[in-house]
């Protein structure tokens, strides 16, 4: 006779196995919660991070029983739910700006370093860009940092933000263009493109 954790197959059949064995929930924290910090961390210092982990994992647990089970990867709900608890974290705070500019830079960017010169970009430049995305309307901002993060499709960024998937595109192309202002992106633009992979944010966005 098998035993509730042995089904163990999609995201969606744990999730609908944890309405009636709730322990079986600790199997989508386990599976998500190294990428869910991974993502946290970019817009969120250390000093908060666990909290934001922990508490978009409480929130996902509460909510389980309206989970789209047409959707078999949890990720974009998960997202979802970790980029609206930080978007309100730092609203009651009030301390957005602080908070974009001390985005930290991604942990692949010594890896990324290699593949560029680093002669032409340095901590003033990706500094720069922080400073640029702390201005940004947090509607585009929110999509561009999905798109640069856990490498989600249109539609499970759609499902992540409760946003259609043209609103999806048109966000991160009005995201993109307000990024190229605030910038001041001209005849170094591919410079800045590179510059912007110190941050999580590859040069195909700025296209």
């Amino acid at each position: 006779m098998s035993s509730p954790s042995d089904d163990l197959g999609s995201d969606a059949s744990l999730i609908r196995l944890s309405q009636t064995h709730p322990e079986s929930f600790t199997g989508i924290f386990e599976r998500h919660a190294e990428s869910l910090r991974h993502f946290l961390s970019r817009s969120a210092p250390h000093a908060v991070l666990d909290d934001l982990v922990s508490e978009t994992f409480l929130t996902a647990f509460r909510g389980r029983e309206k989970y789209d089970f047409s959707y078999v990867d949890a990720r974009p709900w998960l997202f979802g739910i970790a980029t609206n608890i930080t978007r309100h974290h730092w609203r009651s705070e009030g301390r957005q700006g602080a908070r974009m500019a001390r985005l930290r830079v991604d942990e692949s960017a010594d890896e990324m370093a290699d593949e560029v010169d680093s002669e032409v970009i340095g901590n003033d430049e990706v500094e720069r860009i922080q400073a640029a995305l702390a201005q940004m309307d947090e509607r585009y901002r929110d999509v561009l940092l999905l798109m640069a993060g856990p490498g989600l499709t249109y539609q499970e960024m759609s499902q992540a933000l409760g946003i259609p998937v043209g609103t999806v595109r048109s966000r991160g192309s009005r995201g993109r263009g307000q990024l190229r202002e605030l910038l001041g992106l001209s005849g170094q633009y591919e410079v800045r493109d590179e510059a912007l992979g110190h941050i999580s944010i590859p040069g195909g966005l700025m296209e």
